[in-house]
C-alpha cells in the first residue's frame, strides 16, 4: 500500500478539513503511533499507522457503513430542510463529510437505516433492478385480512393509477392488526399507499430488515452501531420472508406496540 499524506487520510475518514488538520498538527494534537506529529503533509501508512486526532482514533478504513434504528421526527436526508436529519444521531467518532441515507424513512417512520459513504453500496441497495428486498412490520388501523395476500402477491393497484411489484405479506400470529410486508422497490409512502388501496391504514410503520441485515433487537431507536465487513455483505442477500416471521414476530411485534 503506497503512502497518503497524513491531512488526506485524516480529511476522507473524518469531518475534519485539511486547515483544522494543519492547525491541529501546529498545536501538537495529532499523533501518528503515537508520536506527535507537527506537518499535516508527513506521509504515512494508511493501512497500518495508528492516528489520533485531538484525542479521537480515526479509523483506518475510509468506506463508512452505519446502521441506525431510526426514530420518528428525523428526515432521511443529509439536511435538515423539514426536520431532524438522521445524521445528527451518528456519533461524532462514526461521522465524516459524505455520510448519507442509503435510503429512505418516512419522517413519521421507524426502523432500520443503513447510512454510509459507498455510493456503489447504496445503488446496488437501491436499485430495482438488484431486487434488494426490505421487510416492515406494520400496524394497522383495522385487522388484517386474508384477501391481501393474493392482492399484493398479484401486485396491488394504488390510488394514483400506479401498479407495484408483487410482494408478499403476512399477519403477525396473534396479532390481527400487525403485519409484516416485503418489498424490493421504493415508490413514495408505497406501504401506507399500499394498505390504503384495500382500505386499511397504517399507523405506525417499522423496517426491519434490509437485504439479508436483520435489525438487531438491543439497537433502541436512535442508536447506532458501526457494521462489520459480514454484515454489509448480508446487505444483499435475501432472507427468507416466511422463516423470518416465525422467528422474529415476537420481537418486532413487541417493540412496535410499546414503542
Amino acid at each position: 500500500m503506497p503512502l497518503i499524506r497524513l491531512d488526506k487520510y485524516i480529511s476522507q475518514r473524518s469531518q475534519l478539513t485539511r486547515s483544522q488538520i494543519k492547525a491541529l498538527c501546529g498545536r501538537g494534537k495529532i499523533t501518528v503511533d503515537g508520536a506527535v506529529v507537527k506537518s499535516s503533509d508527513t506521509k504515512i501508512d494508511p493501512e497500518r499507522s495508528v492516528v489520533v486526532a485531538d484525542g479521537s482514533r480515526i479509523l483506518a478504513r475510509s468506506e463508512r457503513y452505519i446502521l441506525l434504528n431510526k426514530p420518528e421526527g428525523y428526515v432521511s436526508s443529509t439536511d435538515d430542510g423539514d426536520g431532524p436529519s438522521v445524521l445528527e444521531l451518528v456519533p461524532e467518532e462514526l461521522r465524516t463529510k459524505d455520510l448519507f441515507p442509503a435510503g429512505r424513512l418516512d419522517k413519521d417512520s421507524l426502523g432500520a437505516l443503513l447510512i454510509t459513504n459507498d455510493g456503489e453500496l447504496a445503488h446496488n441497495i437501491l436499485s430495482p433492478k438488484r431486487h434488494v428486498s426490505k421487510i416492515y412490520i406494520v400496524k394497522l388501523d383495522r385487522p388484517f385480512q386474508n384477501k391481501y395476500i393474493d392482492i399484493f402477491k398479484n401486485g396491488v393497484e394504488l390510488r394514483s393509477g400506479e401498479v407495484c411489484l408483487p410482494v408478499k405479506v403476512k399477519m403477525v400470529e396473534n396479532c390481527e392488526k400487525l403485519a409484516f410486508i416485503e418489498l424490493s422497490e421504493g415508490k413514495y409512502h408505497q406501504v401506507r399507499r399500499m394498505f390504503a388501496a384495500v382500505d386499511n391504514h397504517v399507523s405506525a410503520l417499522m423496517r426491519v430488515s434490509v437485504g439479508g441485515l436483520i435489525l438487531p433487537e438491543k439497537l433502541g431507536f436512535g442508536q447506532c452501531m458501526e457494521l462489520l465487513h459480514k454484515d454489509v455483505e448480508n446487505l444483499e442477500k435475501p432472507l427468507d420472508f416466511d422463516a423470518f416471521c416465525r422467528e422474529f414476530s415476537g420481537v418486532f411485534s413487541a417493540i412496535l406496540i410499546n414503542k
